[in-house]
């Protein structure tokens, strides 16, 4: 039950949007200074929260990678399926429990969008560098809140 003050629910829907709205701006920047990788161009929305998920920690199985994008195991294997199918991840059966495959992002594709990534946080930082004092301090304090709110969402953060 949200026991919000009409005002200050108010506020937090005015600022949900301008959230959304710049988050999305630096998102679209960023990308654009980025460019593209062009093997993964073509790869759906669902398949990149993969690919990314799989560059920042590989070797996990399906299912913690399901875990952590909130999506059912069966989604992912197939997401899994179709990216093994264009080179782009790979399976390995694991060390300790043959049953469980661990997975990891092709050596060449994992080199691209690494570099890629590099790109993206070099564009970030040569505008962080571009902006005033006070806001690198504002930003930097938002990462934080940032993630939380993250988290809540994951959590169920929607209407109530």
């Amino acid at each position: 039950m949200n026991l919000a003050v009409p005002g200050l629910a108010r506020r937090n829907t005015d600022v949900a949007e301008a959230l959304v709205d710049a988050i999305s701006s630096v998102r679209r920047a960023a990308r654009r200074q980025a460019g593209r990788v062009e093997a993964l161009s073509s790869l759906s929305g669902a398949e990149m929260e993969l690919v990314r998920a799989l560059r920042r920690r590989p070797g996990r199985s399906v299912a913690e990678v399901a875990a952590e994008l909130g999506l059912a195991a069966n989604t992912v294997s197939t997401l899994v399926g179709r990216l093994a199918r264009a080179g782009v991840v790979q399976r390995q059966v694991g060390p300790g429990d043959k049953r469980v495959v661990r997975l990891a992002l092709s050596p060449g594709v994992a080199q691209r969008v690494g570099e890629w990534a590099g790109r993206r946080v070099a564009a970030l930082s040569g505008a962080l560098g571009r902006l005033a004092e006070e806001d690198q301090e504002a930003l930097a304090a938002a990462v934080g809140p940032l993630q939380r709110l993250a988290r809540a969402l994951d959590l169920g953060g929607g209407p109530e």
